[in-house]
């Protein structure tokens, strides 16, 4: 709340005159998000960089304000990274090339009749958010995501599974750990490998480690998957509603995204076609005669909506958001 005080009292000063507020609302981002820095040199960089984003903030939220933006920004625990800090560390998803990927049927979906509205997490199909850190783990986020859901569909019990199960194990696949990797792969290697372990079992760790999977700690398997056919949104709705949760891939390079706080994501330069990050679809629906998909990220609670954003649906695949999705079946 004392940021936000502050916000608004640079929102009503001169922002040449503010230094005081700036450094007051310095200190308590820090303190908020646990940022220490290692030397002076890294301080004064890091904060020239969060400035820059303050001031970013600020300015959209104005416009948001005045019904210029159909969401909010905020000052997350990205704040003082660059957007190409975030794209090279974050943003680790890889795409296979268009020619390999399998035909799709829309075998066992009805998309006769499709609900309105969707929202798995009210029906449990959704483990908590987490964040991968500095990690460019997402893809092993999505995948697993989407697998806890058929999991949970399957047995009637939500078991969180290991994202760093993937990250050490599936290298052997084609992945490349923190450095990135493809949804895809990672639902080979746990057909391959027959098993992945529980996120209680194998937990998180931030970065890449040795291959420690047991059969003891096996909480989710699957047989196969599909590919969706890529930029259908409608196929991509038909999936969500009948299957669960999908593995999709979107463009996450804006400092809009990096940033994002609430509300409908809807910036029309997000170009569908550049893609980086992978997520995961857990719902859709309509707000204000806006479709939206509801998706869930991986970077924390303190990113966007509790960890979830809610971007535009029906925009022509605005962000990418169908142009790679992904699903496995057990």
């Amino acid at each position: 709340m004392l940021v936000f005080g502050a916000i608004m009292l640079l929102a009503s000063l001169d922002l040449g005159h503010s230094s005081s507020a700036f450094n007051k609302m310095w200190e308590e981002w820090k303190i908020k998000h646990s940022k220490v820095y290692d030397n002076q040199t890294e301080i004064v960089f890091r904060r020239a960089v969060w400035e820059k984003n303050m001031l970013l903030v600020l300015r959209h939220n104005q416009e948001a304000s005045a019904g210029e933006h159909s969401f909010t920004m905020g000052l997350n625990h990205l704040a003082d990274m660059t957007a190409e800090e975030i794209n090279e560390k974050l943003n680790g998803l890889k795409l296979e090339e268009p020619a390999n990927f399998r035909n799709y049927t829309l075998k066992g979906v009805s998309s006769s009749v499709i609900p309105q509205s969707v929202d798995w997490r009210k029906s449990g199909l959704v483990s908590p958010i987490q964040n991968q850190g500095t990690c460019g783990s997402c893809w092993a986020f999505s995948a697993v995501g989407a697998l806890e859901g058929q999991m949970k569909k399957r047995t009637g019990v939500m078991v969180p599974l290991s994202p760093q199960n993937l990250v050490d194990c599936s290298r052997t696949d084609g992945n490349l750990g923190c450095r990135g990797g493809f949804i895809s792969k990672a639902f080979s290697y746990i057909i391959r490998n027959r098993g992945i372990d529980s996120e209680h079992f194998y937990p998180y760790e931030h970065q890449n480690g040795k291959c420690r999977y047991s059969v003891q700690g096996k909480s989710g398997y699957c047989s196969d998957y599909h590919i969706l056919p890529r930029g259908d949104e409608k196929t991509l709705q038909a999936v969500v509603a009948s299957v669960g949760p999908v593995s999709v891939a979107v463009n996450a390079m804006l400092r809009s995204f990096h940033l994002y706080k609430g509300g409908l994501y809807d910036v029309p330069n997000c170009n569908p076609w550049i893609i980086n990050h992978a997520v995961l679809v857990v719902g859709y629906g309509t707000q204000g005669g806006q479709d939206f998909w509801l998706v869930k990220n991986s970077w924390g609670t303190t990113w966007g909506e509790e960890g979830f954003i809610r971007i535009a649906r029906n925009k022509k695949n605005l962000c990418g958001i169908a142009s790679f999705a992904i699903y496995p079946t057990l």
